[in-house]
């Protein structure tokens, strides 16, 4: 699949992949000077990139396992949904989980982007579902 990307700024970096193969494509901070995320903020990162994510999929934005374990830094929302009809730039709101102010500078990798395909489905209200062997077992209802 070839997914046409927009430079919004000359000096943007366009998603890479760390390994071929590899579900998640690497998104840089695209910033003037450095940013300092104080401990417990969240702060809006640009990427410098629009995508035209297909009809049919959705970019989904994750965190980086070494930003996240190493430095704490993670997106605000865990999970970034980026619509396919969406085109304004690529905006990682990233979060300080550690007890100290990390600073994120221009090029550094800030979270992966996955595109993943969806179901389009319409919702139908009934007064009943069917019967499951579950049931309405919920959180714990396992014995786990």
């Amino acid at each position: 699949m070839i997914i046409d990307i927009k430079k919004l700024k000359d000096n943007a970096t366009l998603p890479t992949q760390g390994h071929k193969g590899d579900a998640g494509f690497d998104l840089y901070a695209c910033v003037d000077e450095p940013v300092i995320i104080e401990s417990g903020e969240t702060v809006k990162i640009p990427t410098g990139l629009s995508i035209a994510v297909p009809d049919g999929y959705f970019g989904a934005v994750f965190a980086r396992s070494g930003l996240a374990t190493k430095q704490g830094l993670r997106p605000a929302n865990c999970v970034g949904v980026c619509d396919a009809p969406y085109r304004g730039e690529y905006i990682v709101a990233l979060h300080n989980d550690s007890q100290e102010d990390r600073i994120v500078n221009h090029g550094d990798r800030i979270a992966q982007l996955i595109i993943i395909p969806f179901l389009s489905v319409e919702f139908n209200q009934v007064d009943e579902l069917s019967e499951t062997e579950r049931g309405i077992g919920g959180f714990g209802s396992t014995g786990n």
